[in-house]
This record gives structure tokens, sequence and C-alpha cells, in this order.
């Protein structure tokens, strides 16, 4: 039996973000949260009740334990985290915005203690030792070194035995489409759970058409036995080259729209390891949701609450 039910490699960040109607430039004041795609999906994982793992690289200073405390109180295993005397903790800036402008992201992540790892520093035997390990194509640009990881982690998985899990996540201020598409096509090609936007399809892999025209063409990139295609406001459409599984989104307020992509991903994950993939995409839609409506990256929920609002999907009551 493996040790964790998924793990992950990836970078914990602090985001520094304002409210809309500041501008970064003349900023006094910030908000201040954790980030990281990867963990996260562990983090949600955890909170309803799997065993996970995460791997990264901190620096042993008040904003690494800033970061880790955090991942702490959201239950996952830290006991593997590389931790250095000297080095830097990854942030990101976000200048919230009304329309007619958008929201903008600006990240500061090169020369981090995460983006100093090399192959030899990995502690292959906990990363290995699981039912899923979880990837992002959001961590394979931030350096040279973990541009070879992340494929290397994926092969070490598979042949361990663990079911291997990609989300795209294609970031454009951090790396080019053609970039992006020469590193990923070989790596998601052997995953066995596949996510991507639509948009990403679109701009990486040149995939248009109807959501499951999207999905099929996806599935002639890899071998993934599951791929989910994200479609924004209008929900997310699952493939287990049987059957197609769509959900819409739900109407939701919406307070903050980052991490809602991980939620996503999260409550999919959920799904496939309770061997229910079709339940997983209704509780995506959820997660997906829960994340809209709260602040920050990391969505703070429990199973009881996911399994009510699955059931009661129209109640906004209030609970006494």
């Amino acid at each position: 039996m493996s040790r964790f039910d998924l793990t992950t490699i990836g970078e914990g960040q602090l985001r520094y973000s304002v409210p809309a109607g500041t501008r970064l430039e003349l900023a006094e004041n910030f908000q201040i949260s954790v980030a990281g795609t990867e963990a996260n999906v562990a983090g949600l994982l955890s909170r309803v009740g799997w065993h996970c793992g995460w791997f990264s690289s901190l620096p042993n200073s008040p904003l690494g334990h800033r970061v880790a405390n955090e991942y702490s109180l959201a239950g996952i295993d830290l006991s593997a985290v590389l931790w250095r005397e000297a080095g830097r903790v990854a942030t990101y800036y976000v200048e919230y915005a009304e329309p007619p402008r958008s929201a903008q992201v600006y990240y500061d992540r090169a020369n981090t203690c995460f983006t100093n790892l090399v192959s030899d520093e990995i502690d292959w035997e906990y990363l290995t030792d699981t039912r899923i390990l979880h990837l992002s194509g959001l961590t394979l640009p931030l350096s040279q070194s973990l541009r070879q990881i992340v494929p290397e982690a994926a092969r070490r998985a598979r042949a361990k035995g663990a079911m291997v899990s990609f989300d795209v996540n294609y970031r454009s201020r951090i790396w080019t489409p053609e970039e992006a598409r020469e590193a990923l096509l070989p790596l998601i090609r052997d995953v066995d759970i596949l996510f991507c936007g639509r948009r990403d399809a679109q701009q990486l892999f040149m995939i248009q058409g109807e959501p499951k025209a999207i999905v099929e063409q996806l599935g002639n990139l890899t071998h993934a036995k599951h791929l989910v295609v994200s479609l924004s406001d209008e929900g997310l459409i699952g493939w287990d080259r049987k059957e197609f599984f769509q959900q819409p989104a739900w109407n939701v307020k919406i307070v903050d729209r980052i991490g809602a992509g991980d939620a996503m991903v999260a409550g999919v994950i959920d799904g496939i390891l309770a061997g229910n993939f079709a339940k997983g995409i209704r509780t995506g839609a959820v997660t997906a949701a829960l994340a809209l409506s709260q602040y920050g990256d990391q969505v703070i929920t429990n199973r009881g609450e996911i399994e009510l609002l699955l059931n009661a999907p129209h109640s906004a009551d209030i609970c006494r």
C-alpha cells in the first residue's frame, strides 16, 4: 500500500495583492496570503480527508515558515521539505481591477530556494510512494533544472506504479506558447490524468471546436485515461475514453478568481481517488465555485460542506 494518496512537487509563494481601484505602483498596503498551484491541490485534498505530501524547498526564515505553517494547517505532510539556511521565497503580485481594466498578475520567482533545486536533492522515495503524483506545467519554466526534474518525477512515479496527473497551467508571463508546446508535448503523452483549459488547448496545441471535440483532440496527444478540460465560466468536461461528463459552472458571486483552476483539479482528483470519475467532475465544479467565492488561492472547506452542496446545489439559506 502506498504511503500517500497524492504527492506533488512545487513552489510555495507569498502573494501580495491590492484591491480594485489601487494601482501597484502607488500601493502602500498589501493583503498577504500563501500560494502555490500544486500545494493548492494537495491542501484541498488534505482538508477532505486524503493523505497528501508536498516536496519543495524553503528558506529557514520567517517568510519560509509563513508558507509552511499555512500548508501545515491544511493538513499537508511537509516532512520532506528541503530547508535552506539562505535563499528567498517566491512572490507574486496581484492588482485587482474592475472593467474596463482586467486584473494583472506579476511574478518574482527567479533564483529562489525552489528554482535552485537539482535532481540529487529530491527525495524520490517520498515523492513516488503514492497513488497519484500531481505535476503542473507552471513549474517547468521556472529554471533549467526544474525543466528536467518534472519529467523525471513523472518517469519515476510511473516506474513505481503510481498514476501521474498533469495540469497544463500555461502562464504567458513566464514562457512563450512555442516554448511551452515544445516542453509539454512529450511530457503529456504518457500521463494518466490530463487537465487543460480550453484557452490553453487553443493557444498551445491549436485545438479548436466544441467541448467534446477539444477533449478528443487532446486525447490524440496523450495516452491519459482521464482527460478534463476547463471551460471557464461554462464549467468543465471530462472524458474517460468511454463516456463524456459535462458539468456547467455554478452561478456564483466572484470574490477572487485566482486558485479556482487548482480547486477544480482537486475536486476531480477527489473523485478519481474514490473510483468515481463522474462524481469528480461534479465535485470539481463545486470546489471551483467555492474558490471563486473566497479570498486567497486556497479553498477552506471540508467533506461535509462539499457533499451538502453536491446534494442541495440550489440552497443558499443560512445554516443555523
